[in-house]
């Protein structure tokens, strides 16, 4: 199956659901990794602009690389208005960047998707020398009991649920073949709160989510309801994450 197809149609529950990453990594990134306004970086896999949006605020160039037209379409709304945003159809093999053009590679909630060789070599193609990667993800705390049950939720009704952030594994075999085990790992508390609008859309913002007119769709969301109705507080629902990050050159 083209993986690129996977968020066909949700670009708009992704917009909205979908979280932005923790203040303190952004901080991190520009006081500890040398980002600054001079920065160019490619951001690989950019879906609809959720991380890049937190680089444009700080003044940097992004390429925003997205296969899917929709999502793209997307950010192109979103970000448009910033002067060094640079929207690029271009995947994880193919980025369509020039070579050694960017200072750092940043993908966001991606890399579960990606070749690892492929992406690996396209990596060196497009980095100047000394450049760092990093991979990110915004990943659910299992030790939450909210957590546990949406998850029963996702494994009951989505047959494409493999676990949270694509299935992807502490210290994953990928993560460790792509940077050849020389890579730091960061965590960073960043809780998040929804309405229950916000959080249906964020359910069903999964590439593994059921869509409306899939069999039990509607017993889906009225679990997903039940769930909101259960741990809400005064109408909103707080759910317990981290944003991990894999850095390396």
């Amino acid at each position: 199956m083209d993986s690129t197809k996977n968020f066909d149609g949700l670009a708009t529950e992704y917009a909205v659901g979908r979280p932005t990453y923790a203040k303190a990594f952004i901080e991190d990134l520009y006081s500890r990794f040398g980002f600054s306004e001079r920065s160019i970086i490619a951001d690989i896999g950019s879906g609809t602009g959720k991380f890049a949006l937190q680089l444009l605020e700080k003044g940097s160039f992004v390429y925003c690389v997205e296969p899917n037209d929709d999502m793209r379409s997307t950010a192109i709304n979103e970000l448009g208005a910033f002067e060094k945003f640079y929207a690029v159809k271009g995947t994880d093999k193919k980025t369509n960047i020039p070579e050694n053009a960017v200072d750092f590679i940043t993908t966001a909630q991606a890399f579960h998707w990606f070749d690892v060789v492929a992406f690996q070599k396209e990596c060196k193609r497009i980095l100047k020398q000394g450049g760092l990667v990093f991979l990110i993800w915004n990943l659910r705390d299992m030790s939450d009991e909210m957590n546990r049950k949406c998850f029963e939720i996702y494994s009951e009704y989505c047959p494409r649920f493999k676990g949270f952030g694509g299935g992807i594994r502490k210290d994953d075999i990928r993560i460790r073949q792509f940077f050849e085990g020389d890579y730091e790992c960061l965590e960073y508390d960043n809780p998040l709160y929804y309405d229950k609008e916000t959080f249906i859309s964020r359910s069903l913002s999964g590439s593994y989510s059921l869509q409306e007119g899939d069999a039990d769709f509607s017993k889906y969301v009225e679990a997903l309801l039940r769930l909101f109705d259960a741990y809400a507080k005064d109408g909103v629902l707080h759910m317990a994450n981290k944003t991990v990050v894999y850095v390396g050159k």
